[in-house]
């Protein structure tokens, strides 16, 4: 019987990576149920869950709903599988440790997407937006230059907002030439995903690692190459098929609100706030940040009290940003007061669906750690396969499961490693997820702004143009980072 729990376990690996590890190094009184019935019947139930987020678009199920389900009643076996063995102590000192790491990342990604939700409430995006469509550039200068932009604005804002910016320039200015839309998107996601490799901010993993400790953040900067090398050898490939041909440039003038460059202003200083209490006091980022958000907030404040119904720059854009359409007289003074600046609305815009995932997820992990998969599985991967075997696995696995799960399964199982190989493992979650158009928030983001036009075949038939960057980017980092 004891070959059963080792066999499916293992089927787990190959299938669902994410499955099979384990919480926190604190967890000093663990102990392996890995044979028990119930664990099984727990990881089980975690892969039919994460079955349910894979098929998101087919079901229309948020996928925060089927993870965070699933990490009550695992949690609940954890206990009571403990208390069944007499110890009613150690499950609640596992899940009070998640539930930190959680609230850690929890309130950082919510500063960082009140400021991305308000700048782009602001119209700075849609200035940008307007002012590539309106140039004039030839078909290959804006595939190159939304590629630019994506890959050193992904290291700032995340890079599903800056995937989802600059298709719309793409799709915007290539009109009906599907194919020069094609490859610019997938361009677009590629770069996106690179550059946010290189930055604490640029993904949830490099978040996740910066806020564990391995690495500082001016580490992070040692993977600016092999990110940019990531990008730039699809990009040079794809470029050849794109024409020099120049389309008529679109009439458009997008003027900021009022206050905006302030508002940029002051989220480059939270920024700073957050590295600075990481670095210096030694202090968790998140502090940086949620202070940073209090300065937003009052001046939030302070431009209500000068400008009491501050307007949206453009009639679309006003109805765009609060989701409402004019239908009488009575609708558009409901429209005017909901349009006047709030900082709230803009922290209310969050991704909720996607903060809930993080939860459920890191639950999850959490939860059959606690049951003991860890060392099987660490044994199985990093001790028998080697770090770097093992690492570019972990960026392979997530062009088909999320990486960030991917990645939190790494940072809660802590393999023994060297800077060189965190770093590897942090540039091939990050980039990885390229391979395939349904590996990123990024790829899944866009397919949906470009239906029907940018799909998960037409990103397949660049795939292996892609592969050759990831195997590029990782030999680059063996070579300069060594």
């Amino acid at each position: 019987m004891q070959i059963l729990p080792k066999v499916i376990s293992m089927l787990f690996v190959v299938l669902f990576p994410i499955c099979s590890f384990a919480t926190s190094e604190e967890s000093v009184h663990q102990q392996d149920f890995t044979g028990h019935w119930a664990a099984i019947a727990a990881v089980i139930l975690f892969c039919l869950a994460y079955l349910l987020v894979i098929f998101e678009e087919q079901l229309h199920l948020r996928k925060s709903k089927p993870v965070t389900v699933a990490a009550g009643i695992i949690w609940a076996i954890v206990a009571i599988i403990y208390a069944q063995h007499g110890d009613t102590h150690t499950a609640e000192q596992m899940v009070r440790h998640n539930l930190l790491e959680f609230a850690e990342l929890f309130l950082f990604l919510l500063a960082a997407m009140t400021y991305i939700n308000t700048m782009e409430y602001m119209g700075v995006f849609d200035a940008l937006r307007g002012w590539l469509v309106s140039k004039g550039f030839s078909l290959r200068t804006i595939f190159w230059l939304t590629g630019l932009l994506a890959f050193f604005i992904s290291p700032v804002a995340d890079n599903l907002t800056t995937a989802l910016l600059m298709a719309t320039v793409a799709m915007a200015v290539g009109g009906t030439n599907t194919r020069f839309v094609i490859v610019a998107c997938i361009n677009i996601v590629v770069a996106a995903n690179a550059g946010g490799a290189f930055s604490p901010f640029g993904d949830i993993t490099t978040l996740m690692v910066w806020q564990k400790g391995i690495v500082a953040f001016e580490e992070f900067l040692a993977l600016f190459v092999p990110s940019l090398v990531n990008w730039l050898v699809p990009a040079f490939i794809m470029s050849l098929t794109v024409p020099q041909e120049k389309p008529e440039p679109l009439k458009v003038k997008v003027t900021m609100m009022p206050g905006a460059w302030v508002v940029i202003g002051l989220f480059i200083m939270t920024i700073i706030m957050a590295v600075s209490a990481h670095n210096f006091l030694h202090l968790p980022p998140v502090l940086g940040m949620m202070t940073g958000l209090g300065f937003l907030k009052f001046y939030g404040y302070l431009l209500k009290r000068k400008y009491q119904h501050l307007q949206m720059p453009g009639d679309n854009m006003g109805k765009r940003a609060v989701g409402l359409e004019i239908h009488d007289d009575k609708d558009r003074d409901n429209r005017q007061t909901e349009r006047s600046f709030d900082i709230f609305k803009s922290l209310a815009r969050a991704e909720w669906d996607t903060l809930m995932f993080f939860y459920g997820v890191i639950l999850c992990v959490g939860g059959l750690g606690a049951l003991g998969y860890l060392s099987m599985i660490s044994a199985s991967m990093y001790e028998g396969l080697g770090p770097t075997t093992a690492n570019v696995v972990v960026g392979l696995l997530s062009s088909v499961v999320d990486n960030i799960p991917v990645m939190f399964a790494v940072l809660t199982m802590m393999p023994d490693m060297d800077l060189h190989q965190w770093l590897l493992v942090t540039l091939t979650a990050g980039v990885g997820g390229s391979l395939l158009s349904v590996g990123s928030a990024a790829g899944v983001a866009v397919m949906g702004q470009a239906r029907g036009i940018y799909t998960f075949f037409s990103h397949l038939k660049w795939s292996w143009a892609i592969a050759l960057g990831y195997a590029a980017s990782i030999w680059v980092h063996m070579v300069i980072n060594k």
